[in-house]
């Protein structure tokens, strides 16, 4: 049996699983409330600060909803990569899943402006986006395509770390196999630079680089610790070509079919964790630094990002010719 068809057979078994949650016979709280579980899905190990972020999340839904809205959480891709779970959200299969904004991009292409390299001049800049009308407008436009979007959780900027080849200007890309998501963004961002963009499922990173499949990756030096990438990769880059948020979506359906009182419960648990995360993440950041240099052995390295820069403009110039995404670039660099 092919790859694609013991995938496709392993999330059959698990939708039916979940089919059969969903139709149990529903219990109540003391008031009476129909309780219910919500499903969710995300790619995190127990390791990655945003499982910790989801579970918060979890546990303050439940608090606020007396019990009433509970969350059954699938980790590790257990219901497939992100694209798949949120296929599954569009389609109410699946109630919530959290996914990196440039899998949002497939699904509408006003999201490719968080895959757009060097759109966001510093963390505050980001962050004053990110808290803005420009997100909250976004996110309503989800809900023509079936989603609903509830909050999102920082993921930091993007960098190159390498198996054995420090980046320190472009031409050290030339030729090398760097994993890259699967959106069009992130893999015309690499061919831009130079290198060799080679889309993976993020948890075949760790033996993609052991093995040679691929001579490095990209991401926030949280990546080289929570998922064990400075094992195998020993050179960190700081290009901070991206920052790509996290968010965290639900079914459009799912959302409708919540009372108003419910509604709010999910916004404002989400609201908590979001926070919470995002204040945690400059100290998560120090912390996987300093355990990737002294435990790991990986090497840390300043670079000058303006040649990296010129090299994706055309990248921009060519997003700016559709006029809603031209609009949300001069929004966000209106909060510079």
């Amino acid at each position: 049996m092919n790859r694609a068809k013991t995938t496709w057979l392993i999330l059959a078994v698990l939708l039916l699983a979940i089919g059969v949650l969903m139709f149990v016979a529903p219990s109540s709280d003391a008031a009476g409330q129909e309780a219910r579980r919500l499903t969710m899905g995300h790619i995190h190990n127990p390791n990655s600060p945003v499982y910790a972020s989801l579970e918060e999340f979890s546990g303050e839904l439940e608090n606020r909803t007396d019990g009433v809205l509970t969350t059954d959480i699938y980790t590790e891709g257990g219901l497939g990569d992100e694209r798949v779970m949120l296929e599954l959200v569009q389609n109410g299969v699946v109630d919530m899943a959290k996914v990196n904004g440039g899998v949002l991009e497939s699904f509408y292409s006003d999201f490719s402006v968080f895959s757009l390299p060097y759109v966001f001049e510093d963390e505050e800049h980001f962050k004053r986006v990110m808290q803005s009308d420009i997100v909250k407008d976004l996110y309503e436009e989800l809900e023509s395509i079936g989603l609903h979007g509830i909050a999102y959780y920082d993921a930091g900027a993007r960098s190159f770390y390498t198996a054995d080849t420090p980046i320190e200007e472009p031409e050290d890309l030339n030729g090398l196999k760097i994993r890259t998501m699967t959106n069009t963004t992130s893999i015309r961002t690499m061919e831009l630079l130079g290198a060799s963009p080679t889309p993976l499922p993020a948890p075949e990173v760790y033996t993609g680089l052991q093995q040679g499949v691929i001579d490095g990756a990209e991401s926030s030096p949280i990546a080289l610790t929570d998922a064990n990438h400075g094992e195998v990769a020993k050179f960190f880059s700081y290009d901070e070509h991206t920052r790509i948020p996290d968010f965290l979506i639900m079914s459009e359906k799912t959302w409708d079919s919540l009372t108003a009182e419910q509604q709010q419960a999910v916004e404002e648990a989400a609201a908590i964790s979001s926070e919470n995360h995002n204040d945690r993440w400059d100290q998560l950041i120090e912390e996987s630094i300093k355990k990737a240099e002294d435990e790991m052995g990986v090497t840390f390295n300043e670079l000058d990002q303006e040649p990296f820069k010129e090299l994706v403009q055309p990248l921009i110039e060519e997003r700016r010719k559709d006029p809603e995404v031209a609009k949300v670039l001069d929004d966000i660099a209106a909060l510079q």
